[in-house]
């Protein structure tokens, strides 16, 4: 099998699934080593230890996998070609599935916790420990390393949720609740939060995806699907092979977030938010006390919305009158307190690297801007550098860009002092690696590193419970 469709079946998934689980004796500290087994709450783990290896663990936290689908095996890095590269260059690799699907932080954070055990007890404890991982396995570095700070020396969280489940899933319900107000036919069932049940949240989704799909029949439809798009500041860019919209290509962008809510955030504010709710043991979510016209002022797609609605010969005052009357909704206090758990307080200790693609609309890429205001909040400012990828997708990054931001990393954890982490250099580095490591699923790839600032998040609040 060719590097380029190893690629294109990783990207395809949530999370990288290694074959051959059952568990394997290792000699300590010899490699090359590779020992998998299961946990005794049923989650497996990998480890992976080179022939020359340089005494660095490298602890990968994989993405959100949907709890209407199985688990996935343990994978210990997110494409075949980065880990490739990572062995032969003498890193040790570790990971874990977690013992549920869904948002499994806390889970991830046990199993994770039991994986190092693990690495410690059949190979040996490292000189050294990076975290690093993909989407919610972004989150759960970040959680790692704030929830265990001795056991690690570095973080590479990658296009991770790293404002936390409440700031993600907020704006979410602000979309809904503008799709079931402005676009779905009057009593449309559509559960917005305290979702009954699993079932309820597929229909729900079902219900969603129709209104969404039928409005693009109409101008008017487009126009308030670009409202629906714009409160959850869904980019207008969605394929990673294609060049961005130009910033007036406005039927192009409304294409575009058609897309990212019927592949992502429809799903996620429906079957996603209904096993998080579970967890949560509630809604975690609010609108009391939220003005929609300051929501739709602060976000990245304002001119596209204007724009759409003069075309289409509505009035967009109306219309943000009509959410604002909107029955209100309140958070409870228990679910939100849940949701602060397991939200990233900016406290970091260690070098940390963030990773994250412009044009995410999964992930959007203002969780780095509330994550590193919270850093700077903490006085931990000097110990974290954010980057930034040109280009649509998410977590749709080349190997390529994936080691020269590890590389960079490590620098910082071998100097004691970052390099000046600029585009430039990192897309330099990135070119020295090759062809064969400048590749997506598309084909091949240039790097994309470029010096980007995220906008204000639209619900960056935490509310006190």
């Amino acid at each position: 099998m060719s590097f380029r469709t190893r690629l294109a079946a990783v990207l395809a998934t949530p999370a990288l699934a290694f074959a051959g689980l059952a568990p394997v004796p290792v000699a300590a500290s010899t490699g090359p080593v590779t020992e998998s087994g299961t946990f005794a709450d049923g989650s497996t783990y990998l480890i992976e230890v080179p022939a020359s290896w340089n005494g660095t663990l490298v602890l990968y936290s994989h993405g959100y996998v949907s709890p209407l689908g199985p688990n996935v095996a343990a994978p210990d890095a997110g494409d075949p070609i980065t880990h490739d590269w990572m062995l032969a260059n003498g890193y040790a690799l570790a990971g874990s599935s977690y013992s549920r699907t869904g948002f499994a932080v806390k889970d991830a954070l046990v199993d994770q916790q039991l994986t190092l055990q693990q690495f410690s007890s059949s190979i040996r404890h490292p000189k050294r420990t990076i975290a690093w991982g993909h989407s919610l396995g972004g989150l759960i570095t970040t959680m790692l390393i704030q929830t265990h700070p001795a056991e690690f020396n570095a973080a590479l969280p990658m296009c991770g949720v790293n404002g936390g489940p409440i700031t993600a899933f907020n704006p979410g319900l602000d979309s809904v609740l503008a799709l079931k107000t402005l676009l779905a036919p009057p009593n449309t069932p559509l559960d917005l939060v305290n979702i009954p049940s699993m079932g309820a949240a597929i229909t729900d989704l079902q219900t969603a995806e129709a209104v969404v799909l039928g409005a693009q029949t109409t101008a008017q439809g487009r126009a308030r699907t670009a409202l629906v798009a714009a409160l959850a500041d869904l980019p207008g860019w969605f394929d990673p092979a294609s060049p961005q919209p130009a910033p007036t290509d406005y039927a192009s962008q409304e294409a575009n977030q058609v897309q990212w809510l019927a592949t992502v955030g429809l799903p996620a504010a429906t079957v996603s938010r209904y096993e998080l709710e579970q967890r949560a043991g509630g809604n975690f979510s609010w609108t009391d006390g939220v003005s929609f016209t300051g929501q739709l002022q602060n976000s990245v797609d304002l001119r596209e919305v204007r724009a759409e609605y003069k075309a289409a010969g509505l009035d967009l005052s109306a219309d943000l009158a009509a959410l604002q009357s909107a029955p209100e909704i309140s958070a409870s206090p228990q679910a939100l307190r849940y949701g602060r758990s397991i939200t990233p307080t900016g406290d970091i200790g260690i070098p940390v690297l963030t990773l994250h693609t412009e044009g995410d609309g999964y992930v959007i890429n203002e969780n780095e801007r509330l994550y590193g205001d919270r850093v700077q909040d903490s006085g931990d400012s000097g110990l974290l550098r954010q980057t930034y990828v040109h280009r649509a997708g998410h977590c749709a990054f080349t190997p390529a860009e994936q080691i020269e931001a590890f590389k960079t990393l490590v620098q910082r954890l071998d100097t004691g002092h970052w390099r000046d982490v600029n585009a430039a250099d990192l897309n330099t580095g990135a070119i020295a690696l090759g062809p064969q490591y400048n590749v997506t699923a598309s084909g091949p790839t240039p790097p994309a590193f470029h010096t980007f600032h995220p906008s204000i998040p639209l619900r960056p609040e935490l509310r006190q419970g």
